[in-house]
């Protein structure tokens, strides 16, 4: 009897299910295995390798700044172009010597709103590319220019910083 009582609860405690984890870094490579012992020995092995890589090569920085873009904004080049209008020469020689003569020479568009938004929900900020009905093309600055007419060459930053 004594054999028969042991075997019943060596059988029990081999039926239940007892799983671990295990998790190591190796290299570049996580690995997480989690394994469930079964029964007479068979084991079930779950094994999940993840390269954080690949992983980090699918967030890459220009993904996020596509996911992270503005999507809603205000354009009032007009107000701007008052200011500049109503400065005194001597504040307009400060702001040219601070290297932002350029933002004077901007026209005073008046831009609709709805259009800022659709122009912005199809702008690809990592690709520079603008998605139309028509198909995609890449934004220059002298595309830029030439459609607002700016003048949109030379530096972005002067010397004097």
């Amino acid at each position: 009897m004594a054999d028969s009582s042991t075997s019943s609860t060596s059988q029990r405690n081999s039926k239940t299910k007892q799983p671990f984890h295990f998790r190591a870094k190796i290299e570049n490579k996580n690995i997480e295995l989690v394994a469930n012992l079964r029964n007479l020995h068979q084991h079930t092995i779950k094994i999940s390798i993840k390269n954080l890589q690949r992983k980090q090569s699918k967030n890459t920085q220009e993904k996020m700044a596509a996911r992270n873009q503005t999507k809603d904004l205000k354009c009032a080049t007009h107000f701007l172009s008052d200011k500049f209008r109503n400065m005194t020469e001597e504040k307009k020689a400060i702001v040219r010597d601070l290297g932002f003569g350029g933002l004077m020479h901007i026209p005073p568009l008046r831009v609709h709103h709805q259009l800022l938004r659709e122009l912005a929900n199809n702008f690809k900020f990592g690709e520079n590319r603008l998605e139309t009905g028509y198909g995609s093309f890449k934004i220059t600055p002298r595309k830029i220019g030439h459609a607002l007419g700016i003048n949109a060459t030379g530096k972005l930053f002067p010397q004097k910083v």
